[in-house]
């Protein structure tokens, strides 16, 4: 009933509160789904459905126009890294380690999707501001197209190992080491139920793009009038697009599914580079306005650290409180960067 028209005051907050509850129901027919495939499909689902949301709302908004929006592409993937491979992962440990002293992981998995990300990451928004061919901090068009295809070939590597032969890598385990498959222990819902909560989650993901998009321009107008760096929009967007793989994963920190929970956070950021980068590169054959991949000074040495602390908590297999306090700090240390640079 908004679509197309401007909305303000109330219908904003309507709009909002509907927005919320179109997160919560794609959260709900997400694990449905995920209940009904098993791990690590489950997760891959969320994560591929997140990205689609991703996407739509980058290019919707690149397609507008309105503003300097070449950088909202890489201001939002960014966002997205460090919310998942910070927040997600912060959160996570601290929810599950809350009660429990120490909480455990695959550190084969969890360690070969860091990888994947941190190469991802690197070639995707690190070497677009140390390249020559273009000026300014992006790819000329034969460089994009090799950063799209190794984006795309690296991510479908590892989503093929994951759900095939190192599929025991992303299950979750107990404090001795065990793997727990849940897939033998609970039954899964029936088929028609599945198929309808696939259904549903397309909807609710419509929902959340449709609604986002009705509330960006007031986003951007209250970061316009509060003089912020414009970068703050891909913050918010990120935060919105991330929340069904946040919910998601502190509910399974909460089950002792740590494993489940890094699945999340890692496959979302992942997806969000592996297949945002390519889709963009796409849609930037169209779109009114230049792609600037390339992150700034500030954001290379938080990239860098985020790396470093990540490799640090995966290594062991096991993390603690105090893993999950460091990367909630590099996460605040973050949003503060970005509403003052």
């Amino acid at each position: 009933m908004a679509w197309g028209r401007e909305i303000s005051g109330v219908f904003v907050v309507v709009v909002t509160a509907l927005l919320a509850g179109a997160v919560l129901a794609a959260v709900h027919h997400a694990e449905v789904v995920a209940h009904r495939v098993g791990e690590p499909y489950g997760s891959l689902v969320l994560a591929i459905a997140v990205t689609v949301i991703e996407v739509a709302l980058i290019v919707t908004l690149m397609v507008s126009g309105k503003g300097k929006t070449e950088t909202l592409a890489r201001d939002t993937v960014f966002a997205a890294v460090m919310i998942t491979c910070n927040g997600i992962v912060g959160v996570s440990i601290l929810v599950g380690a809350f009660r429990r002293s120490v909480v455990s992981f695959h550190a084969e998995g969890s360690g070969a999707a860091l990888a994947t990300v941190t190469t991802l990451a690197t070639l995707g928004m690190v070497v677009p501001s140390f390249t020559t061919s273009t000026p300014g901090p992006q790819f000329s068009a034969p460089q994009l197209a090799f950063a799209a295809v190794t984006a795309l070939a690296l991510y479908g590597l590892f989503v093929a190992l994951q759900a095939g032969r190192h599929r025991d890598y992303f299950l979750p385990v107990t404090a001795k080491g065990d793997v727990v498959d849940d897939d033998i222990h609970a039954e899964p819902p029936p088929a028609r139920t599945a198929l309808l909560s696939l259904f549903l989650l397309l909807v609710a993901l419509v929902a959340v793009v449709g609604n986002a998009k009705l509330v960006s321009p007031t986003i951007e107008q209250a970061v316009t009038a509060a003089d912020l760096p414009l970068s703050v929009v891909g913050v918010i967007i990120a935060m919105l697009v991330l929340l069904p793989e946040t919910v998601a994963a502190v509910r399974a920190a909460r089950r002792q599914r740590l494993q489940i929970s890094l699945n999340l956070a890692f496959g979302s950021a992942m997806a969000s580079i592996g297949l945002t980068i390519p889709s963009i590169a796409i849609a930037s054959i169209w779109l009114p306005t230049p792609l600037h991949l390339g992150l700034g000074p500030t954001h290379i040495v938080l990239l860098a650290l985020t790396c470093v602390v990540t490799v640090l908590t995966v290594v062991p297999g096991r993390a603690t409180l105090l893993q999950a306090g460091v990367h909630l700090a590099l996460l605040a240390a973050y949003l503060f960067l970005s509403f003052s640079p």
